[in-house]
């Protein structure tokens, strides 16, 4: 199983960005999917999560701001970043536990930057 993530760059204050993941390889079925990031000195925190059941939930400091939903390509979530500020830099990275060879596993994207400029 492969989790690929993309979407990071650098935006101004107030700009947006969107990520996307999308685990591929032998999988049965993806429980959760997510998005941590870790800044710089901090620990890797959790911002948002989607449920198989389309669940969703929110650090406090994203909640109105970002979204995260399922894309149309299998196996794909996205991230939506609007009013994106300078304490949001951080390196983000990808998170699914699924069900493959019969057992749950969780597994991490590669992580990609995102810089917000004030």
């Amino acid at each position: 199983v492969l989790l690929q993530a993309s979407g990071g760059g650098l935006v101004q204050a107030g700009g947006s960005l969107r990520l996307s993941c999308t685990a591929s390889g032998r999988i049965f079925s993806i429980n959760t999917m997510s998005w941590y990031r870790q800044a710089p000195g901090r620990q890797r925190e959790l911002v948002a999560k989607i449920t198989r059941g389309d669940s969703t939930n929110y650090a406090d400091s994203v909640k109105g701001r970002f979204t995260i939903s399922r894309d149309n390509a299998p196996n794909t979530v996205s991230l939506q970043m609007n009013s994106l500020k300078p304490e949001d830099t951080a390196v983000y990275y990808c998170n699914t536990d699924l069900i493959t060879s019969g057992r749950t596993y969780i597994y991490w994207g590669q992580g990609t930057l995102v810089t917000v400029s004030s």
